[in-house]
């Protein structure tokens, strides 16, 4: 690995960010080839209907789990991270694959599931480690284009939905492997190691809590916080949304809906990297979680608005998610240059976990409350990470 020169460097060639941003795509698509089969798998496990949210946590779990190992044994500072990519693109390919011999087991499926959670550990936050790698003064921009990939992969299963397909599961699922493991050899072969690579951490226990002795991080890092308590669950009870205001419409309507609201982040992530280059990243990301949060507070009204509601929630789509990679770029930025990639994937982790417990508490409370009141209670994250932001504007 490269040190971080002092000289003024020559811009990065023209393929590394197309690559990087097609190679975290192909990886992540890994996250939701479980959705995307979901009814085949229901019926060929015999599952009932409950314990199919068995199979998405098992990846949300496992992925928690991957990116605390990581941080902990400090890998993704300590290896090349495209060959860490490649081997967990590599891997990820023949665990989600090896679904096609576990549809007659449950505990195998989410065993496998869980597999591929923690081996998207070494892709989405490595992904980011990469970018940050090649673009140091426009890393907003640049990880604004690899969320929007996220963000397209995670839409994508209500897209197969909407319009069906004729494609049997197995063969989606070995296409999707095929797409990832080709993700992980382009990035390998077209992307080397980036001029502000600095030199790999050795492991200490302690690189865990150092990342968090920077002022600067730990703002970045809890405003991610809070905007992680309203993301997945937005996003997780956008089809609930709709078929709770439009109880008439088909139910591939309300897929193509979905798909739509949530691929809208795309435009959020991809238009506030180009604003971060004016503006800066502290305040893209604060005036998305802003906006965000309101959104939340007017939900209370517009979810008894069917006539608006729907383009109420393609602008809370776009705003949701689009200060995602602003708050990775300030993480990336503000951790010391040996702990980057631990810095990334520690924060990532706790992020996730959170999304767990605000997923969980708002599917609760939407059997004790009337609907329009509980999505309120979303605006708890963006306030506390809004506040947190403070040290970013004082430095």
């Amino acid at each position: 690995m490269s040190s971080t020169p002092t000289a003024t460097l020559a811009p990065p060639p023209a393929r590394i960010l197309p690559t990087i941003v097609l190679s975290q795509f192909a990886g992540t698509s890994l996250w939701f080839a479980g959705n995307a089969v979901l009814p085949e798998l229901q019926a060929s496990l015999g599952l009932q209907q409950e314990a199919l949210g068995w199979l998405t946590s098992a990846v949300q779990f496992g992925f928690i789990l991957g990116t605390l190992c990581f941080a902990f044994f400090s890998l993704a500072d300590r290896i090349s991270p495209r060959l860490l990519f490649l081997l967990c693109s590599l891997l990820g390919a023949v665990a989600n694959a090896m679904m096609l011999f576990s549809a007659n087991s449950l505990t195998g499926a989410l065993l496998l599931r869980g597999a591929t959670g923690f081996l998207l550990a070494g892709i989405y936050p490595i992904g980011m480690k990469i970018a940050a790698s090649w673009y140091s003064g426009k890393l907003g921009k640049a990880i604004g284009y690899l969320v929007g990939a996220l963000i397209l992969g995670t839409a994508f299963p209500h897209l197969l939905r909407g319009f069906g397909t004729a494609l049997p599961w197995q063969t989606m699922l070995l296409a999707i492997s095929l797409l990832a493991a080709t993700g992980g050899l382009l990035m390998y072969l077209l992307v080397p190691d980036g001029p502000y690579l600095a030199k790999g951490a050795r492991f200490e226990v302690a690189n865990l809590l150092r990342v968090f002795q920077v002022r600067e991080l730990r703002a970045a890092a809890f405003g991610y916080f809070g905007h992680m308590w309203e993301l997945y669950t937005v996003w997780a009870f956008v089809p609930f949304i709709l078929a709770y205001a439009y109880p008439d419409w088909p139910q591939e309507q309300l897929a193509v809906c979905s798909f739509l609201i949530i691929a809208a982040g795309a435009v959020g992530s991809v238009g506030g990297g180009y604003l971060s280059q004016r503006w800066g990243s502290e305040r893209v990301a604060f005036a998305q979680l802003l906006l965000s949060g309101l959104c939340c507070i007017f939900s209370v009204w517009v979810l008894q608005m069917p006539a608006v509601l729907l383009p109420f929630l393609l602008f809370w789509g776009v705003v949701v998610a689009g200060d995602s990679p602003q708050f990775s770029a300030l993480t990336a930025r503000a951790a010391p240059p040996h702990l980057v990639g631990t810095a990334l994937t520690v924060v990532t982790s706790i992020g996730f976990a959170i999304t767990i417990f605000s997923i969980q508490l708002t599917g609760y409370l939407l059997t004790i409350m009337p609907v329009q009141w509980v999505f309120i209670l979303l605006f708890i994250g963006p306030l506390l990470g809004l506040l947190s932001m403070r040290p970013l504007f004082t430095k």
